[in-house]
């Protein structure tokens, strides 16, 4: 689990719940033009925006990443991927039938291997899978940057019905409370929705791309060398060139050559 998704939502929940209750309570908060107005407004511009399958692929995608990392960092792709490729070189293909790993596109890559499938195969049909999959994050990000955006327009909208309402109503006082209340919640909730929920969300989902890119990129290199039977110390050069510089002489696994 990315623990700094949890932390930073629960952080401000707290925070939120602090201030109303240091104020009142929750009820003083609630109204529900408000909500009706920001969510079925937010997803309705959403639903303007994509296509109904986008949505219902991005959004929970997106929401599962943003909660979730991958199970292997670089750092210790290119240390399996020496490791299996130390495997190859002395058992050859069929001894990576026996092979396992903690990541699902790495595990795709060996079974191609020790399948015998020829390079080319294994190249194309990798890249279409990580392109795809790509593709489906880079949509989930787009979808809650798109709800982020949304959201604080729709709570002026809230914010302009409300006045038109209070000013409409001027000559019955009980009214302007709940008028007032629709006008300033719904701009309430439009930035909390944005600020803390959707936008973040959709920064995080966009550096999760770029460093899923890398990964399965790096598998895809990796996999095809060990495929073109390359020397264990060899496929560790090649893949350390996608890390950062002072990851590079990080002590790992020593895997001869």
């Amino acid at each position: 689990m990315d623990i700094t998704t949890l932390v930073g939502l629960t952080a401000g929940a707290i925070v939120l719940s602090t201030l109303i209750l240091m104020g009142g309570d929750f009820r003083m908060f609630y109204d529900i033009h408000a909500v009706i107005i920001i969510f079925g407004g937010s997803f309705a511009a959403t639903m303007i925006r994509f296509p109904l399958s986008a949505i219902l692929h991005g959004m929970p995608l997106g929401a599962k990443f943003a909660f979730t990392m991958s199970r292997l960092s670089a750092r210790d792709l290119v240390d399996e991927l020496a490791r299996i490729a130390e495997i190859a070189r002395k058992q050859g293909p069929v001894g990576l039938e026996k092979v396992e790993t903690d990541e699902p596109f790495l595990a795709k890559g060996i079974r191609y291997v020790a399948d015998g499938y020829d390079l080319e195969f294994i190249r194309d049909n990798m890249e279409r899978d990580r392109d795809n999959f790509l593709m489906h994050l880079n949509e989930g990000s787009k979808i809650y940057r798109a709800i982020g955006d949304c959201a604080p327009a729709f709570g002026m909208i809230g914010t302009l019905l409300g006045m038109v309402q209070m000013f409409s109503n001027m000559s019955d006082p009980s009214k302007l409370g709940p008028f007032m209340a629709v006008a300033l919640l719904a701009t309430l909730y439009g930035a909390v929705v944005a600020n803390l929920i959707c936008l973040p969300i959709a920064d995080k989902l966009h550096g999760k791309l770029i460093d899923e890119e890398t990964n399965r990129t790096l598998i895809i290199d990796g996999i095809l060398m060990i495929r073109d039977s390359k020397s264990p110390a060899l496929v560790r050069e090649m893949l350390l060139a996608y890390l950062p510089e002072k990851h590079r002489n990080e002590e790992g696994e020593l895997v001869p050559a």
